[in-house]
């Protein structure tokens, strides 16, 4: 992958409770802005991966988020926004898919919205994650 220069900037607010993630994110003019759609944890068959392992899920949508963040040519450290949808009743079950986003991005603390949903797309599918990302011009 060819590294591009992109100004994105993290910003947190001090008037606010400490977060694992950003508070915001700036990118300046002269990036390209990429939507990608929500990545699923499907295996190269089509097949939902770990039905009701929110965790494993979590992981194998990551590394399908990945491989779309590749071929558009952007780093992960350039992901500027994410929204990570789970079915789940309870904050404990979100916090599973959480900490497998947060051991993903490292130190890159991304903005995120973490949300609890009835259902996604495909049958057994507990995950998705959508991503909005910044890069420099090609």
């Amino acid at each position: 992958m060819v590294a591009c220069v992109v100004d994105l900037r993290l910003v947190r607010s001090h008037a606010l409770t400490h977060a694992e993630y950003a508070d915001a994110s700036i990118v300046l003019a002269g990036s390209e802005v990429v939507f990608l759609a929500g990545a699923c944890p499907l295996d190269t068959d089509g097949v939902v991966v770990a039905p009701g392992d929110i965790t494993t899920q979590t992981r194998k949508a990551l590394a399908n988020m990945d491989v779309v963040l590749r071929d558009c040519r952007v780093a992960l450290e350039q992901v500027a926004f994410l929204r990570v949808l789970v079915v789940a009743s309870t904050p404990d079950e979100l916090g599973l898919a959480w900490a497998a986003v947060r051991e993903h991005f490292g130190h890159h603390e991304v903005p995120a919205t973490l949300q609890g949903v009835p259902v996604l797309g495909y049958a057994g599918q507990l995950v998705e994650i959508e991503a909005v990302a910044a890069r420099g011009p090609s």
